[in-house]
């Protein structure tokens, strides 16, 4: 993808998503920063001189065509990048129905939806939708049942995608990286009561690396399920 291409990112504020947009940003691509409130786009912004922000609650998948009805959004997208994402651990016997729906809304709802807005852009770019998922979305283990379930959804979506677009020259990719150092993977350590070391787990740049090798591929290619594993 030379030079100049426009991508849309979710997550950009922390870990993974944080590292591809400061990647992207540093060889002078167009950022479109999704960001959940006004308050969060002014942080990004400052953060990442240049870049534009979209606003929209990824809680809230039925009103985000109404918000974004009422900002500028691009008129091109070369790739969406699908990185936000939340986790609440618990057993199936103690989660309530609002845990699960917060879950699948940010995790699985909010990504179709988005990309439901970005279709036309992405088909005229013949551009390039990647779903950051999870080991959760291939196995589910004890207390992660709604995430699981979300990112096995995202499977579903990015496979479904792929057959829906491939004559439309659209890439789809599922990147499902292992434990990642985050502050998402502090608080999954704080619900599992466990010790957090981040020198165990994989480096968001490293995450990073792989999706930017993924945009990158020459076009008669295509990277469609990636898993990342922690190598220490």
């Amino acid at each position: 993808m030379a030079g100049m291409a426009t991508h849309v990112i979710t997550g950009a504020g922390s870990g993974i998503g944080a590292a591809v947009a400061r990647r992207l940003h540093a060889r002078g691509d167009d950022l479109v920063l999704h960001a959940r409130d006004a308050g969060r786009a002014k942080e990004l912004a400052a953060e990442f001189p240049g870049a534009r922000t979209l606003v929209g609650d990824l809680a809230d998948p039925d009103r985000l065509s109404w918000a974004f009805s009422h900002q500028t959004l691009p008129d091109r997208v070369d790739s969406l990048l699908h990185i936000a994402g939340v986790v609440d651990l618990g057993r199936v016997g103690d989660l309530t129905p609002k845990t699960w729906h917060h879950q699948l809304n940010v995790n699985l709802v909010s990504p179709a939806e988005l990309t439901r807005h970005f279709l036309p852009q992405l088909r005229l770019a013949q551009g390039h939708v990647v779903f950051v998922n999870s080991g959760s979305g291939l196995n589910a283990g004890h207390e992660w049942s709604a995430y699981a379930a979300s990112k096995h959804g995202l499977k579903a979506l990015a496979d479904s995608l792929r057959h829906e677009e491939h004559a439309n020259g659209v890439r789809v990719t599922s990147v499902y990286p292992g434990r990642t150092t985050s502050p998402m993977q502090a608080k999954v350590h704080r619900q599992e009561g466990k010790e957090y070391d981040p020198s165990k787990w994989i480096d968001p740049e490293s995450v990073a690396t792989t999706i930017v090798m993924a945009l990158d591929l020459p076009r008669d290619a295509e990277v469609n399920d990636l898993t990342v594993r922690p190598g220490r």
